[in-house]
């Protein structure tokens, strides 16, 4: 977050071209979300400023005045001054029209001699259309956008030109749930009319909304419900939009359709993210399995015995989720990552019963096992998940987990375990090349179908390191050793 010195030094930057621009005949205005997030006390970073009544060629010398300036394409005509950590983004109004398909198939004029309602008629969403003067504080707000934010309504400015750009179907999405606001029915129908052209838009712009909507926002669940609303998943993603007509078995979900039970889950693990420590792709890999840990119920629900069953839905949604999320533009790494999240989303719940209730305790080697399937993702990672799952179902009155601790428990116990085996920072082979020359021996390929048998035996027979390592030593070469290990 921007310091309040900061925040200052680029608010006196912002004032002093302002009044440059007024003694110049000119008129500067604060525009778009750096005003929508002042009415909201939200921290602003970066800052707009709108230029009526001087040439964009006199625009550019009074702005330089404050620091090197970078130009954002000459059809746009916006000049990029940034002030410590700050960006402030100077342009003379434009008009719009729209000539190809896509985010960018538009033909940009400037036009400094418009009004500044009518500069404002090109926005998106009204709460995006009020402007401000920074000399005077006077707020322009032609479209109403005050109260929406007040009333937390989500409304287009202008329906002749906000089907143009399909960008907005996943503005509207994240707006929702940046800010808590509920869509206006028009604008939800023109919203559904507009998902098609979504298919025109590059990934990159796809992924850059979806990443707002899951890292900015306190409600995620207000953007995916929207978007389900609309059509989005039906369009995009089919076996996601089923989850709102598959059931869960009441005993264990009293909360309804898997849909609602993903909803309380996303907007619960929101609330752990938030307070961990993570950095924010991390974050955004545990919301993403938080939204898709689920997924694979929609091919797997069936009635079995009386009961409402998904036996093999972890397994069945990894691909799922995978293809929706690389079609919507997530880097490959990210995806990667969630991939096993998905997969294990239940084992630390799953093992950590069994040691609750027996027969015995859980042997190190299903520990291990679960550190290895989940990488390149992690256990805290999954811990998160782990607990945002538990937390996303309605109360039930004999629920083990209806306390604070028993979650606690939960955690401590597996972090316990990780950290005897020195698994904290995820897979490490049971043995390495390393012991095997400290043994003697020469390099060679067999050292590989070493190291493979003794991580079997660590995985299946739970053989911690010393053992292994008196197995080795009895041995007097590596072929020896190899036939000495036990079968798995």
């Amino acid at each position: 977050m921007m310091s309040s010195a900061t925040q200052l030094e680029t608010a006196q930057v912002v004032h002093a071209i302002a009044a440059a621009v007024k003694n110049r005949g000119g008129r500067a205005l604060l525009v778009g979300g750096s005003v929508r997030d002042e009415l909201l006390g939200l921290p602003r970073k970066d800052y707009d400023l709108e230029i009526f009544g001087l040439d964009p060629a006199a625009i550019e010398p009074l702005v330089r005045q404050h620091g090197p300036v970078e130009e954002v394409g000459r059809a746009f005509g916006i000049l990029k001054l940034r002030v410590g950590v700050s960006e402030i983004d100077v342009a003379a109004p434009r008009r719009e029209s729209k000539v190809g398909p896509g985010h960018k198939g538009f033909a940009v004029a400037t036009d400094p001699t418009m009004k500044p309602a009518e500069a404002a008629r090109r926005r998106d969403f009204t709460i995006n259309a009020i402007a401000k003067d920074p000399l005077t504080d006077e707020l322009i707000d032609p479209f109403g956008g005050q109260k929406d934010l007040v009333d937390k309504t989500l409304r287009l400015v202008d329906e002749r030109s906000f089907g143009d750009d399909p960008l907005r179907v996943l503005r509207a999405f994240q707006f929702a749930g940046r800010f808590g606001l509920n869509i206006e029915n028009n604008t939800a129908a023109v919203l559904e009319q507009m998902v098609p052209a979504v298919a025109e838009l590059p990934p990159d712009r796809l992924y850059a909304e979806w990443r707002k909507l899951f890292l900015l926002s306190p409600r995620p669940s207000l953007g995916l419900e929207l978007a389900r609303r609309v059509g989005y998943f039906d369009r995009f993603a089919p076996i996601i939009a089923k989850l709102k007509d598959t059931l869960q078995e009441p005993t264990f979900h009293p909360e309804g359709d898997v849909w609602a039970h993903t909803m309380l889950v996303v907007d619960d693990t929101k609330r752990l993210v938030d307070r961990s420590d993570l950095p924010d792709d991390e974050r955004l890999m545990v919301m993403l399995t938080a939204f898709g840990h689920d997924v694979g119920k929609a091919l797997t629900t069936r009635p079995i015995d009386g009961k409402i069953r998904s036996f093999g839905h972890a397994e069945a949604g990894v691909g799922v989720m995978a293809d929706f999320l690389e079609h919507q533009g997530f880097p490959a790494h990210l995806v990667e990552r969630v991939k096993p999240l998905i997969r294990e989303h239940m084992m630390a719940d799953i093992l950590f019963a069994a040691e609750q209730r027996g027969p015995g305790p859980v042997k190190d080697g299903a520990v291990r096992r679960l550190i290895n399937r989940l990488h390149p993702a992690s256990l805290e990672q999954l811990l998160l998940v782990t607990e945002g799952d538990i937390l996303g179902r309605g109360r039930l009155p004999d629920d083990r987990y209806a306390h604070p601790e028993n979650i606690a428990a939960l955690k401590n116990w597996w972090r316990g375990r990780v950290a005897k085996l020195k698994l904290q920072k995820g897979p490490v082979p049971i043995i390495q090349g390393r012991d095997l020359i400290s043994l003697g021996w020469s390099p060679g390929p067999i050292f590989g179908r070493i190291i493979k048998a003794a991580e079997k035996l660590a995985e299946e027979k739970s053989y911690d390191r010393e053992k292994i390592l008196d197995l080795l030593r009895s041995a007097d070469s590596p072929d020896q050793a190899l036939e000495r290990f036990p079968p798995p």
